[in-house]
């Protein structure tokens, strides 16, 4: 299947075409020139992408285009497609993608997920919806106190499979999957296809036609990447210090490992003059709303997320992503940097690598098969240990401060992008192997040291 050029190559009806290009659309990403046709005919879909390839109009173009063909005139009408996703934030975006491109077609849209109130969700189901958007938890709810029947279902779409597994859902998503109707068109998405999300696939997938983009290893081209050797306690300080310049930093998402880690350096950032505030699972789902917005509108300059908590947040203009830890999972770095860097824009990732996570930057760097720039800091820069057997050079040209240079300019059309993430209620250890951490000379060991590292199996 060729890339397609423009929207109107894709057969998408006027109504579709014209809210894609309302939205500045023109040229399809990748996974949507390869997936639409299919799913347009019918198909079930297997698709590796991951967030910010556009996968969300991949899949809600087809089905918008599919459920119009025969829109019920009004009334009560059953829920004819189900969407299910990981977390809330990852729900409502969602919902907003079905909302702005079926904008101009008679269809309902719903969405439901937990940490809220239910009552105002079940008012929407009784009132009728074509398209439901859910996460696990809450549609099961829904669907045992009997608000939401599945039984006229035409199409049903699990996205960020992999993540559900993450998150421990993988369970309730069977439970879904067994009530609903045996006849149906199933859209299967996913970043990463571990064993236990493979399986899962073959038992729910009929002839299904694989498509994939963007493998795990790749980074954007658009994306200029740089490293800091800093003690772990001195990243604070680092960070603070690089946040200062408010016009070549406008906007930035910084990661850490664990949610207190997170409102630590939220609350280190506010208290020097940085207005900066933190989203991750432990967040009511109001002031995870609240700071996303605020971010969103550009009234909140950093936000600082664990890995899960901001997964498929998709924010246009971000120009800067902080790993403030390295992840222990090498892909898990593709999918931070990815935040920024897209639909031909420039960004800026900036990694900070204490002694403990010097291992870890090896196997990032194995896994985008690239050395990433050392920046040579001499207020911050770690006393590191000797190189470990095949570890980073140190030899590599050093960066300005703060880091402004290489940065590419893209020029290429504006791609539909959709999809977005939540909480961490409790993480999966299948299709991860886990490997001893080499030894390094470093301070001892407290409760925000790195936990081992874990290294995600190759699928075919």
């Amino acid at each position: 299947m060729r890339d397609f050029m423009t929207f109107d190559e894709l057969q998408l009806t006027d109504s579709l075409l014209k809210a894609v290009k309302a939205e500045g659309y023109t040229t399809p990403t990748p996974i949507q020139a390869k997936a639409i046709p299919h799913a347009l005919a019918g198909k079930d879909v297997l698709g590796v992408a991951q967030t910010g390839t556009g996968k969300t109009a991949a899949f809600a173009l087809p089905i918008l285009q599919r459920l119009s063909a025969k829109a019920p005139a009004g009334g009560a009408r059953p829920v004819r497609c189900l969407v299910l996703t990981p977390t809330r934030e990852l729900a409502s975006q969602v919902s907003d993608s079905f909302v702005t491109y079926g904008k101009n077609l008679p269809l309902r849209h719903a969405v439901v997920f937990g940490g809220v109130g239910q009552n105002p969700q079940v008012q929407a189901l009784r009132q009728g919806v074509d398209i439901l958007v859910a996460t696990p938890g809450r549609l099961l709810d829904l669907i045992d106190q009997g608000f939401v029947t599945l039984r006229a279902l035409e199409v049903f779409v699990l996205d960020e499979a992999d993540r559900m597994l993450d998150m421990g859902f993988i369970h309730d998503v069977r439970r879904v999957i067994k009530v609903l109707p045996q006849v149906r068109q199933t859209l299967f998405f996913s970043a990463t296809l571990p064993p236990d999300i493979m399986d899962l696939a073959r038992n729910i997938l009929k002839d299904p036609v694989r498509v994939e983009v963007s493998p795990a290893s790749s980074t954007a081209e658009t994306v200029s990447q740089q490293v800091y050797f800093v003690e772990r306690e001195e990243k604070r300080a680092l960070l603070t210090h690089l946040l200062q310049d408010a016009k070549t930093i406008p906007r930035a998402l910084v990661f850490t490992r664990t949610k207190h880690g997170a409102n630590r350096v939220a609350k280190q950032l506010t208290a020097a003059g940085v207005r900066a505030d933190a989203i991750h699972g432990n967040k009511s789902q109001n002031a995870r709303e609240r700071a996303l917005d605020e971010f969103r509108a550009g009234t909140l300059r950093v936000l600082v997320a664990t890995d899960i908590a901001a997964r498929g947040i998709d924010i246009d203009g971000l120009s800067h992503v902080f790993n403030y830890d390295l992840p222990n999972v090498p892909e898990q770095y593709v999918h931070r940097i990815g935040r920024t860097g897209r639909a031909g824009a420039s960004g800026q990732a900036v990694s900070f690598c204490d002694s403990e996570e010097r291992a870890y930057l090896r196997d990032i760097e194995r896994t985008i098969r690239r050395s990433v720039p050392v920046v040579a800091d001499a207020a911050f820069r770690s006393q590191l240990p000797p190189p470990l057997p095949g570890d980073v050079e140190e030899s590599r040209p050093p960066m300005n401060r703060g880091g402004g240079q290489g940065r590419s300019s893209g020029g290429q059309s504006r791609q539909a992008s959709g999809g977005g993430n939540g909480q961490a209620q409790r993480s999966g250890g299948q299709g991860r192997s886990q490997q001893p951490r080499p030894a390094v000379a470093s301070p001892a060991a407290g409760p925000s040291s790195p936990p081992p590292r874990r290294t995600m199996s190759k699928w075919g």
